[in-house]
């Protein structure tokens, strides 16, 4: 699984190098600034698991890379604003200074959102080298643009950023992880079944696998901010704590926090059962349970 997951970073960075505006482009500091954060490193999850599901759905992973890249532009976006003073005011992402530490904060601004919009570009392109055509690819842009905005990421950021310092209780903290983290990840299994044209129980256990995907990866996330240092997650460790952050080691404790990572990776695996080509899917969310920074 770690070769099949450093190989497809390779082959996303590729393709992403491709679509990114060249070095020295006008105007320089944003697109240089759009490249840093862009390659600043990362594992590529979302992207790998666009490629994954089309995998199992039976199709193509070229006719998903745009789609792949899309979700990396728009998760890489969500970062910079997410490490913004007014949000969670990060110095370091991915072992590196964060955007804005780098460039400024009005130009991380802009470079997050020139990404989400480049994202939308990508997706929409119909000259893309891709043999999806004009109605699944209006239906992958709506998905995106779903998990993205308000009623996705976005929304699950503002509730996020509201319950700081607050008394932790269940609602509050599953729909910020099921909004914040969950959406953009089961967008992301979702738009590999598109691009496959998979038939509707497939995608109903790609939804389901997404969700219960998206909700670990997110508490192993809230686990590993308290068991890592520094150096392995490229950023401060226990700076979820030390913000009043809702997580769920905060409101259960650790090992609870652990059962429950184990439980949703099982749940997740159980809906891709009646799938025959699974096992990049399962070895993905085998990854997420186990993984270390």
């Amino acid at each position: 699984m770690r070769e099949y997951l450093d190989q497809g970073r390779k082959t996303v960075d590729d393709a992403l190098e491709e679509l990114m505006p060249r070095e020295g482009s006008r105007p320089s500091d944003l697109v240089a600034a759009m490249r840093y954060s862009l390659f600043a490193g990362g594992k590529r999850i979302r992207p790998i698991l666009v490629l994954a599901a089309v995998e199992a759905a039976g199709g193509n992973a070229r006719d998903a890379m745009f789609a792949a890249c899309a979700v990396e532009m728009v998760h890489t976006y969500s970062l910079i604003h997410d490490d913004l003073p007014a949000m969670d005011d990060d110095d370091y992402r991915r072992g590196v200074p964060t955007c804005h530490r780098k460039f400024g904060e009005a130009t991380a601004i802009l470079a997050g959102d020139a990404l989400l919009t480049l994202a939308f570009d990508v997706l929409s392109d119909s000259g893309s080298d891709s043999n999806i055509d004009a109605k699944v690819r209006i239906m992958m842009i709506h998905e995106l643009a779903r998990a993205a905005g308000w009623t996705g990421m976005v929304g699950g950021q503002q509730v996020d950023v509201a319950s700081e310092g607050t008394e932790p209780d269940l609602p509050t903290l599953q729909y910020i992880h099921t909004h914040k983290t969950g959406a953009m990840i089961r967008c992301s299994v979702l738009l590999g079944g598109f691009a496959s044209n998979a038939d509707d129980a497939l995608i109903n256990s790609l939804r389901t696998y997404g969700e219960r995907l998206g909700l670990a990866f997110q508490v192993v996330d809230d686990i590993l901010d308290i068991t890592s240092t520094t150096e392995e997650l490229g950023k401060d460790q226990g700076s979820d704590a030390s913000r009043g952050k809702m997580t769920y080691p905060a409101l259960f404790g650790l090992e609870e926090a652990r059962e429950r990572a184990a439980e949703l990776i099982h749940e997740a695996k159980t809906a891709l059962i009646s799938v025959s080509n699974k096992d990049r899917l399962t070895g993905i969310a085998d990854f997420v349970l186990k993984r270390r920074l």
